[in-house]
């Protein structure tokens, strides 16, 4: 157990003894540097064109090296024994991996699934900065070049690592503009008497203490001995060191917003919505043919069943396209590293006459912890934790809120226009984490007017993650049917 293949701070030169440029590692990097909770990430980057190597190589010389996190080494110091981050040099030729390949091979997407399915087997070398690029010039059946981006999630969490990433991007349209990122619209103020607002803020405030009471109860039992059902998308033990399978799905944008638009929701209220109508479909199948019934319109489900979602929450503002950029032209040290809390959300799983039901229900879980402060009471949890039984212990106890929970879920706001990667045009971004205890994590990642569904699965445990896929998709299709109709009888 402890820390992964960490080596020890060298201070001494020919010159003599100096002093490294370090910075203390994080609680969060400590956590992400044990045995139980050793995390990657993986974004898979699909261009209209081949990539060109050198001109990848050039603009991460330029970009990425001058991030700290991209040019430092994680050490442990032999003096007093803690984690530090210290600056090295760095030979972008030890990150970029270009293998020759044959452009006209046959099942070129079979290759690269296998290809990134191997990726999370391999370790990353801990004598170098912690992060690497693949890049297979190959034509699948939605890009003709594919860049992979694999590093450790001890180098930052998945809300800085896209933003860092996008923040090397520029729009298709102009070279020398930044990405636009959609922004949250605010809420309008509100403009009734002062007492009724005043109620407000008090029902506001009993509303918070209570659902955060209640979620650190529950988070506290689910610790100890509150677990999900299991069922056939519950991984067991040892599946965080399981080979994983990574596909995705890309589907209309545009569609989400209809149905959206129709039921003056917001786009994460229907995305959580298919996934709670795509888990109920995809189960409803397994259990069918678990017991004999070839029929997917049948209910098999059990009754009862108890499945959670691991929800990533970004606790802290964005630092913003425009400051990242800055931060690796002037090299400045921007805030970074991970600041992230889980939120425990429960997925009903059941198969409903209403489709738009799905929804409702998904928003009202939703909006329960919108007003509370679980994705804060975790994050500082796991800091107290390290500081009370030490980091080792702290991480274990993190593994087994994930390990009793089902899914890991997390979704990323995207540029609304096309973009480029060092010139390349980027046709999808399929970002994805490994090395967590649950044998299913699902992101959403929005792009022009396109999201895509990246799935990371123990294949031992999902089989055909392709079909998810497509239980996903035809929930939407699902939605857009039912508002549809729904718009129709209005008429």
């Amino acid at each position: 157990m402890g820390s992964l293949g960490l080596k020890p701070i060298d201070t001494k030169t020919k010159m003599g003894v100096i002093e490294p440029e370090y910075e203390p590692a994080s609680p969060a990097t400590r956590l992400f540097h044990t045995e139980s909770l050793n995390c990657n990430i993986i974004a898979i980057l699909g261009c209209t064109t081949k990539i060109n190597c050198d001109v990848i190589k050039k603009g991460l010389e330029s970009t990425l090296l001058n991030h700290p996190r991209f040019s430092s080494i994680l050490v442990v110091d032999e003096k007093n024994g803690k984690r530090k981050w210290v600056k090295t040099r760095v030979n972008v030729d030890d990150h970029i991996v270009c293998p020759d390949l044959d452009p006209d091979m046959d099942s070129p997407d079979e290759f690269l699934e296998n290809y990134s399915s191997n990726l999370t087997t391999i370790p990353l070398d801990m004598t170098k900065p912690l992060w690497e690029v693949h890049i297979l010039n190959i034509k699948t059946s939605e890009a003709n070049g594919i860049g992979i981006l694999k590093l450790h999630h001890s180098v930052g969490d998945g809300v800085s690592i896209m933003s860092l990433i996008l923040a090397c991007t520029r729009k298709a349209s102009d070279p020398q503009a930044l990405p636009t990122i959609p922004s949250i619209a605010k809420k309008e103020k509100n403009k009734s008497g002062f007492f009724r607002r005043f109620c407000y803020y008090v029902w506001f405030l009993c509303m918070l203490f209570w659902n955060t009471i209640v979620d650190a109860i529950l988070f506290l039992a689910t610790i100890w001995f509150l677990k999900d059902t299991e069922t056939p998308m519950k991984g067991g033990d040892g599946v965080m060191h399981s080979r994983k399978r990574l596909v995705h799905r890309t589907i209309s944008l545009d569609d989400i917003k209809i149905v959206k638009k129709a039921l003056n929701l917001t786009i994460n209220d229907v995305m959580m919505g298919m996934a709670q109508a795509g888990f109920s479909r995809y189960l409803n199948r397994r259990y069918g043919k678990k017991n004999g019934s070839g029929s997917s319109k049948t209910n098999n489900l059990p009754k009862n069943i108890r499945l959670r979602g691991s929800i990533v929450f970004n606790i802290r503002p964005s630092t913003g396209l425009k400051v990242l950029a800055e931060m690796m032209e002037k090299k400045s040290m921007a805030k970074w590293g991970n600041e992230i809390g889980y939120v425990l959300t429960r997925f009903p799983i059941r198969l409903l006459d209403n489709p738009l039901d799905y929804i409702r229900q998904a928003k009202t879980n939703i909006d329960k912890k919108k007003v509370s402060l679980e994705s804060r009471f975790t994050f500082r949890a796991a800091k107290l934790l390290q500081e009370i039984i030490g980091t080792d212990m702290a991480a274990k106890l993190t593994s087994r809120v994930l390990y009793h929970t089902t899914l890991l879920i997390s979704n990323m706001v995207g540029p609304q226009e096309e973009i480029t990667f060092f010139g390349h045009k980027l046709v999808f971004c399929a970002p994805t984490v490994f090395g967590v205890p649950q044998a299913v994590t699902v992101h959403f990642q929005s792009y022009c007017n396109k999201m895509t569904i990246s799935l990371a699965v123990d294949p031992q445990v999902i089989p055909d993650p392709y079909q998810l896929c497509d239980d996903l998709q035809d929930s939407l299709q699902m939605f857009k049917e039912a508002v549809t109709k729904q718009d129709t009888k209005r008429k």
